[in-house]
């Protein structure tokens, strides 16, 4: 089966700054995905464990959750600071991620699977094993983005 060729690159050299250009019919995944890679090349997602100091990779982060007033990162099963708001991150990667309760805003791409209960709420199983649930207020959106009725 031949390939179609869906991409191009021209780099010149007299450009003084990074830019990139692209050209879609329609907003897909493929274009949400350089969008995140390029805002997080200039806004770099910093977290914080411990004495350690590590710069996250926004498609390796799960979720951000809040927990005593303080928002955290969870990639591959570690907690890491973050000094950003769920709302300020929301704007980030808002095409990756989604609010699925109050404190939670998850990762789409990470999420393994939903498993609906008999009084309705609707739990949210990641890769790494990490579960939380989708508030009332949420399922609605939730089933919207992941293309359920």
């Amino acid at each position: 089966m031949a390939r179609r060729k869906c991409m191009k690159f021209r780099f010149e050299k007299s450009i003084n700054k990074k830019e990139i250009v692209a050209y879609a019919k329609n907003k897909n995944e493929l274009i949400s995905l350089i969008e995140n890679l390029c805002y997080q090349d200039e806004h770099p997602l910093i977290g914080y464990k411990d004495d350690i100091i590590k710069e996250l990779n926004a498609l390796e982060v799960e979720c951000f959750f809040t927990q005593n007033e303080k928002v955290y990162a969870l990639v591959n099963k570690e907690e890491y600071l973050v000094k950003k708001r769920l709302y300020e991150l929301n704007e980030m990667f808002k095409d990756s991620f989604i609010y699925i309760n109050q404190g939670c805003l998850a990762n789409l791409n990470l999420i393994d699977y939903f498993k609906a209960s008999l009084g309705g709420n609707l739990l949210v199983v990641f890769k790494s094993g990490y579960q939380d649930y989708v508030s009332r207020r949420q399922i609605k959106n939730v089933k919207e983005r992941i293309g359920v009725k």
